[in-house]
């Protein structure tokens, strides 16, 4: 064998050194390639894309209790009377001795009328002073620019059953204060700032600040209804808005902050078409919440508006029979149960944000049944769940879900035409992404709470389709609803899991409670 003098090393067994050399730089070569093939997704970035979340099939209730005999327009009212508040009261009464007394004592006006299409208008300033109606006819009752403050009693008290239009002076504002205390008569009520024994119907486009220092701040022993205005109440030491027969809304801003409920209804119904209400409270924020006769049926329906309700120690929104939200924006934060109803929950539309620190975030004692809108609900630590139907139906034909929570009732497969996934649980303030195994995106979502279970439903998810979860990354350009992303684009964090969508609903982690079956 020939050597080399330079080396010392067989020439043939220098060349294999060579080969095996450039070997293991082709496979270390290989190597790193491999590596940056399987991390290529972290990084990468995927559309997410809107969809419509417009219910083709609605259920519950639509009705908006209308009435023509509630609207202003439909009424005939050809006398007034005016009452100017002050140093002294001026009273112009045009139908003295003609069925119209008007009599004052100590600043104290009361009014008794016999005859029809009477309307009043009051101004001016009392320190203590009040006004009473009685009327055998319905009336109309401006307030035009009026301030009253009754330290005895309500400032506006009407011994009426009949209907009273309550007209809020364009461009004008009223404030109306009672009493800390003061003695209940025995022949009349008189719990409230603004108390009525019949209707009372607010439209105009002026402003009203009513504090409740005794107990409510505006109450009708019949039915309240606002068609526009606004109404604000700084202070009630009960029910901002309490009533026996009904409440309803077609319109105005109410702005309230109680020590009871937000707006109550004692023995009767609910029905809300549109207005902007913000409802501050320690008990419920809007409530139809009798229960102890069969005959009355304590329904809610919301149609439309927008709500931001915070309660520190009850519901946001409860109804003790069918509770129906068919639209509307909501922002519901309570320690209770963000919304609940007795029998069933019917949610058809709307953007709903929920989260309870303490109990369910949507909860129905009966069926649960989703048709269309955005929601988010976040319920407590186990054993709350963002959605909980106490083993009754959990129907879902459209909308986007995301519930998150320590647990979920299970939606009901038999029932229901659109998937749903049941997943582990998430950090606070994490992002997570679900996308299919193709790159299209379901769901990004920023997490406002640690929970164990989370739930999803989404027009987005399809049956047999395999699907990747991601947690972390970031969001350009994107639209946030609560932390829902409906729109912008997502660079990827780092795949958890996968999972397929083996059936309509499926369950890959968390914890199902009593749920829908």
């Amino acid at each position: 064998m020939k050597y080399s003098n330079r080396e010392n090393t067989p020439l043939a067994f220098r060349g294999q050194l060579i080969l095996i050399l450039i070997s293991l730089l082709m496979l270390a070569s290989c190597s790193k390639d491999n590596e940056t093939v399987e991390d290529a997704s972290k990084g990468a970035s995927v559309s997410i894309d809107s969809v419509s979340t417009i219910s083709t099939a609605i259920e519950g209730n639509t009705g908006k209790a209308e009435s023509p005999d509630d609207l202003l327009a439909n009424a005939t009212f050809t006398s007034t009377v005016t009452i100017t508040y002050g140093s002294t009261i001026t009273v112009d009464n045009p139908l003295a001795g003609k069925g119209v007394t008007v009599t004052e004592s100590n600043g104290d006006v009361v009014v008794n009328s016999t005859v029809s299409e009477v309307a009043y208008v009051i101004s001016g300033t009392s320190t203590n002073g009040s006004l009473k109606v009685y009327s055998d006819k319905k009336f109309k009752l401006t307030l035009n620019g009026v301030n009253l403050t009754n330290n005895d009693g309500p400032a506006i008290n009407i011994q009426s059953s009949k209907r009273a239009f309550i007209v809020l002076a364009d461009n004008t504002t009223n404030s109306l204060t009672d009493g800390v205390t003061y003695t209940a008569s025995d022949t009349e009520d008189r719990k409230a700032t603004f108390f009525s024994e019949g209707q009372l119907i607010f439209s105009g486009n002026g402003s009203v600040t009513i504090k409740g220092n005794y107990k409510h701040a505006i109450c009708s022993d019949d039915y309240v209804r606002v068609i526009s205005g606004t109404i604000t109440i700084p202070s009630a030491a009960s029910d901002g808005i309490h009533t026996n027969d009904a409440f309803i809304a077609d319109g105005g801003t109410l702005t309230m902050t109680t020590a009871g409920d937000g707006i109550q209804c004692e023995e009767g119904y609910i029905v809300i078409n549109d207005g902007t209400f913000t409802i501050n409270v320690a008990d419920k924020g809007i409530a139809a919440s009798y229960d102890t006769d069969t005959t009355i049926d304590p329904y809610l329906t919301i149609n439309g508006g927008t709500f931001v309700i915070n309660s520190s120690a009850g519901e946001g929104i409860e109804s003790k029979s069918v509770l129906t939200i068919n639209n509307g924006e909501f922002t519901i934060k309570t320690s209770d149960d963000g919304i609940n109803a007795g029998t069933f929950i019917y949610i058809n539309g709307g953007n709903l944000y929920v989260y309870s620190t303490s109990n369910d975030g949507i909860d129905s004692n009966g069926k649960l049944t989703v048709t269309g809108g955005k929601i988010i609900s976040v319920g407590a630590g186990s054993p709350e769940e963002g959605f909980d139907c106490d083993r009754n139906t959990f129907k879902i034909t459209g909308g986007i879900l995301v519930g998150i929570g320590g647990a979920t009732s299970m939606p009901t497969a038999s029932v229901s035409t659109q998937a749903a996934v049941i997943v582990g649980g998430g950090t606070l303030n994490q992002l997570i992404h679900i996308e299919s195994t193709d790159g299209v995106e379901a769901l990004t979502f920023q997490i406002p709470r640690t929970y164990a279970t989370m739930m999803f439903s989404s027009p987005k998810l399809k049956n047999a389709q395999s699907y990747k979860i991601y947690t972390g990354g970031s969001v350009t350009g994107g639209t946030n609803l609560n932390g829902l992303y409906t729109s912008g684009t997502y660079q990827k964090g780092t795949e958890v899991s996968t999972f397929t969508m083996s059936s309509l609903v499926t369950s890959v982690g968390g914890s199902t409670g009593p749920g829908g079956r």
